[in-house]
């Protein structure tokens, strides 16, 4: 049994819309006509398209081994997709193909950010991470490799939370002096105690498995004020996913982040002490909310010696991560050519100065 997906189709000339990160706005790469989000609802309102804001009955679709299948919209082709894609590409005719059913009911994020940078700032950034790796696999310069990024929406969970939290802790002060020969220390132990109430807003937690959470870590933060009331218009011309780890599980993860913190900023508050190290601490949580959200990342793999290598870019910041490993063969010819150099230009300087 294969489901229709979505796309957008441009008003003026008919073909697929997508995402235009500089402008904000969606464009035709056919005709070059821009398009606004009320212009494309308009449009669409018009057109009788059924809007996936809102919490529709998601429809059943039948399984094999774990993948649904479905039909693209624009050239009829069949488009598999595992349980937790909710937008991917055809691979025939390369639109965008957004799963109807994926974003319903509690799948349905509330907020998103789109993407600020696009495909070509994310290839640009990546060239960027090879200067200076001159011993670099050819694997990392490999144009086919590179244009294998892909921007992706990735879910994710947003806690609020107020704690109330005490932190005691034993510290020191240490003295030393000389009388004569001897030479003194004193250590004075002192039991400390702080306490207070803090808010922190936005805890993200990556909703996915699929992802590295010390990679989506790494390229924080998000700005939190250009989050948008979610639509699927922005979508178009990019990858999403959603969730496989519940609100439940993430919220221990953001709660230890959120405790973590708490105690930290109470430590500091011990000062004029040589030593200060925590003994015990306890944490009153006083309110909690949290959000479903999508977040803008461009991702690569690349494959090298049997390994896989990640790179993750902030969507929105630009912010990058991720290693270059070191050819070991390109580096040993390289220090061999210094070697065999080095030998020349001594036997060079020996054969000449023996003429003289």
């Amino acid at each position: 049994m294969s489901k229709a997906v979505m796309d957008h189709k441009c008003k003026s000339c008919g073909a697929e819309l997508k995402f235009n990160p500089h402008g904000q706005n969606w464009k035709c790469d056919y005709c070059k006509s821009e398009f606004t989000k009320q212009e494309i609802d308009e449009y669409e309102a018009s057109r009788g398209v059924e809007q996936l804001d809102s919490d529709a009955s998601a429809v059943k679709v039948e399984k094999v081994d774990g993948i649904d299948e479905y039909v693209c919209n624009n050239c009829g082709a069949r488009i598999v997709a595992d349980e937790h894609t909710s937008a991917t590409f055809c691979v025939y005719c390369k639109n965008t193909a957004i799963i109807k059913n994926k974003l319903v009911g509690e799948f349905n994020p509330t907020k998103v950010i789109p993407f600020y940078k696009t495909k070509d700032d994310a290839v640009a950034a990546f060239k960027g991470l090879k200067k200076g790796r001159p011993f670099m696999p050819k694997e990392f310069s490999d144009k086919k490799n590179i244009d294998e990024i892909r921007g992706i929406y990735i879910p994710f969970w947003l806690y609020d939370y107020q704690i109330g939290g005490t932190l005691e802790a034993r510290a020191t002060r240490v003295k030393s002096w000389t009388s004569g020969n001897t030479r003194y220390t004193k250590t004075d132990v002192y039991r400390c105690v702080r306490g207070g109430t803090m808010r922190f807003n936005k805890i993200p937690v990556d909703g996915s498995t699929r992802f590295n959470n010390d990679i989506m870590n790494s390229i924080e933060p998000f700005d939190y004020s250009k989050l948008v009331d979610f639509s699927h218009s922005y979508l178009s011309g990019f990858l999403a996913e959603k969730y496989d780890v519940d609100a439940t599980q993430a919220n221990n993860e953001a709660m230890m982040r959120a405790k973590n913190s708490t105690d930290d900023v109470l430590k500091k508050d011990i000062k004029g002490y040589s030593t200060v190290v925590r003994t015990s601490s306890s944490h009153n949580i006083a309110q909690a909310m949290n959000e479903y959200v999508l977040l803008p990342v461009y991702m690569l793999n690349i494959k090298y010696n049997n390994k896989m290598y990640t790179f993750a870019m902030n969507g929105q910041s630009g912010e990058i991560v991720g290693d270059i490993p070191i050819d070991k063969k390109k580096a040993l010819m390289f220090f061999f050519g210094i070697f065999i150099g080095t030998i020349v230009i001594l036997s060079l300087i020996w054969f000449i100065g023996g003429k003289m």
